[in-house]
């Protein structure tokens, strides 16, 4: 297929999926467990749902909001439990500043409860739970695009299928073609009409046609296998393929004007709106980067007791006789930390900087994009009508030479020559017409 299709197919699902068909996406995978055809937005339903690649961009969806959830109860005070038991087998007691071994063994047991909670942080973690909402969202954005990403390669193939079934029957027509040529050039061979060099050259072209179409089918059969493999089908799953006829009006769909292309990119493109998240998380980043610069005050709060054996008194008397609280206020003030804040702060603001130019340079390529997509389009339309009435015109010559040639007028070389005038002009038309509806889809919502 022509390289200007598949640049074209690249660029056209991210701004309109599931052309060509209109089968209800509740449908997804139908075709594969009744054995029906396939279209294409079965295709894309299936291989939304079973795509590996999406599946993984799930997984880190779901690992971003575990890190967001993390980063909310770090907000909240923590609570911690402790308790050792312990046991000494050499009791030293002191009498009369001389140290007496006993040889008693004494038991110990000790209970802590503690907590505490950041007061304040210079905003730090509000902004880190803020930054991480961010990148939650950015990764639910890379599960959009990577059915995007999926839909464009089922596309392509499912496409670059469609047009190898059209040239097979384009080759199979210009075999039957030579087929009537080489029966009539026999016909005029056994009149005296054509000597037999020129029957030759007939059935040369014949088996030359043959081996096209051989070649054709080939093809074909091999696109079809390469979208089955997409979508991850098994060995025995039968897959057919549904090939629906373009007509005219699908070619010449009317094009959105570039601003109305542009601006429904900006809203619906997963990997523009990924660009302005990640612009946002590094501004964030660089407010959390100047709050380590700033006090910060935390809470700290403990309950503890003990038990000994040596003492004489009973266990349940000693913990509540022992019991202790305590409750703390802690202020640290960061006044020389080997510039560490301060170069850590230059990094955030350089990262935030990357990301404002990656952001421009985002838009302005795909502002690019659109003006060339929309001449392209235009220019793309235009061929394709041109290209009918080059075909005709085409098959008006091959009419005239044919005739001329059974009148004994032309020649076999003339005649070969103005089939494969007409052949041509049919193949430039198969191209055309998809190059123009793939260049329209791109731009129509």
């Amino acid at each position: 297929m022509h390289k200007s299709l598949f640049m074209g197919l690249v660029l056209s699902l991210l701004f309109c999926t599931g052309a060509f068909t209109a089968s209800a996406q509740d449908e997804a995978g139908d075709a594969a467990k009744a054995g029906g055809t396939w279209t294409l937005r079965d295709c894309i339903d299936y291989a939304r749902e079973h795509n590996i690649q999406i599946k993984t961009q799930e997984v880190s969806l779901e690992t971003a909001e575990a890190s967001l959830e993390q980063a909310r109860a770090a907000q909240y005070p923590t609570l911690s439990f402790s308790t050792s038991f312990g046991a000494n087998f050499r009791n030293i007691s002191t009498f009369n500043d001389y140290l007496e071994e006993t040889g008693r063994t004494s038991m110990s047991n000790n209970f802590g409860l503690n907590s505490g909670m950041a007061l304040y942080q210079g905003g730090r973690l509000r902004n880190t739970v803020r930054q991480q909402q961010v990148q939650r969202d950015a990764a639910g954005l890379g599960v959009e695009q990577a059915g995007i990403d999926i839909e464009i390669s089922v596309t392509q193939a499912y496409l670059q299928m469609l047009y190898n079934r059209e040239a097979l029957l384009l080759a199979r027509q210009t075999e039957d073609l030579s087929a009537r040529q080489v029966e009539r050039g026999e016909q005029l061979f056994a009149a005296g009409s054509i000597s037999r060099v020129e029957l030759a050259q007939l059935k040369s072209q014949h088996a030359s046609d043959g081996y096209k179409t051989v070649s054709a089918e080939n093809t074909l059969e091999t696109s079809r296998l390469q979208l089955k493999q997409l979508l991850e089908l098994g060995l025995d799953a039968d897959f057919q393929p549904a090939f629906p006829e373009i007509s005219d009006a699908v070619v010449g769909a009317p094009l959105p004007s570039l601003a109305e292309a542009y601006d429904e990119a900006l809203a619906t493109l997963p990997k523009l709106r990924s660009s302005e998240l990640s612009l946002e998380s590094a501004d964030l980043g660089v407010k959390i980067a100047k709050g380590a610069s700033l006090p910060s005050l935390s809470l700290s709060a403990g309950l503890s007791t003990s038990w000994n054996s040596s003492t004489g008194t009973t266990y349940f008397d000693q913990l509540g006789n022992k019991l202790g609280e305590s409750l703390g206020l802690s202020l640290s003030l960061p006044i020389f930390n080997g510039k560490q804040v301060r170069t850590n702060v230059r990094k955030a603001e350089l990262q935030l900087e990357n990301a404002r130019l990656q952001d421009e340079s985002a838009r302005k390529q795909l502002l690019a994009t659109l003006e060339s997509l929309r001449n392209d389009a235009a220019a793309a339309q235009q061929r394709y009508f041109a290209s009918k009435l080059q075909l005709e015109a085409a098959a008006e010559s091959f009419r005239l030479v044919t005739e001329q040639f059974e009148a004994g007028i032309k020649n076999t070389v003339e005649l070969l020559t103005e089939k494969n005038n007409y052949i041509s002009a049919l193949s430039q038309q198969l191209q055309a017409k998809y190059q123009a509806v793939l260049a329209g889809k791109l731009l129509a919502r």
